[in-house]
């Protein structure tokens, strides 16, 4: 899978880490960088490169995730989740079609990080699920319905 990665200054260590992780999971990453102190740069960045299928996943970090997940959650077709457990990390996916992650780097272990990371990318959404009509409703507000 590739995966976009994206954090602010603050991030930037949590991030090479799970980048190292995620490809030895066999992924292929695409680094977009942390220079930037405006976190919501470089979330546009990741959330619109996914949102256009250049990748199919991302994995956005600031201190909290917070931030982040606001600024890819306003790109269209971006659906941007913060997580700090495992079953939000997995619901993230099963329950809610989020094709970018969201963890802060200054409220998340890099173990723990590296368990939602790796629980995330072993699963998938299934449109046909009791969770279905649910995204089906978010994506349709999205469109202004």
């Amino acid at each position: 899978m590739k995966i976009a990665f994206g954090c602010d200054p603050n991030a930037t260590d949590f991030k090479k880490d799970l980048i190292s992780f995620a490809e030895s999971l066999g992924h292929e990453c695409m680094d977009y960088g942390s220079d930037d102190p405006i976190y919501a740069n470089v979330a546009a960045r990741v959330a619109k490169d996914v949102a256009a299928g250049c990748c199919q996943r991302g994995v956005l970090l600031c201190g909290t995730g917070i931030g982040v997940s606001i600024a890819a959650n306003k790109v269209k077709g971006a659906y941007a989740a913060n997580v700090g457990n495992i079953y939000q990390a997995q619901r993230a996916q099963l329950s809610n079609n989020a094709n970018i992650l969201a963890m802060g780097s200054q409220v998340t272990g890099i173990e723990l990080a590296k368990c939602l990371l790796k629980e995330y990318l072993s699963l998938s959404y299934d449109p046909n699920s009791r969770s279905g009509p649910k995204v089906d409703r978010i994506v349709a507000i999205e469109r202004g319905e």
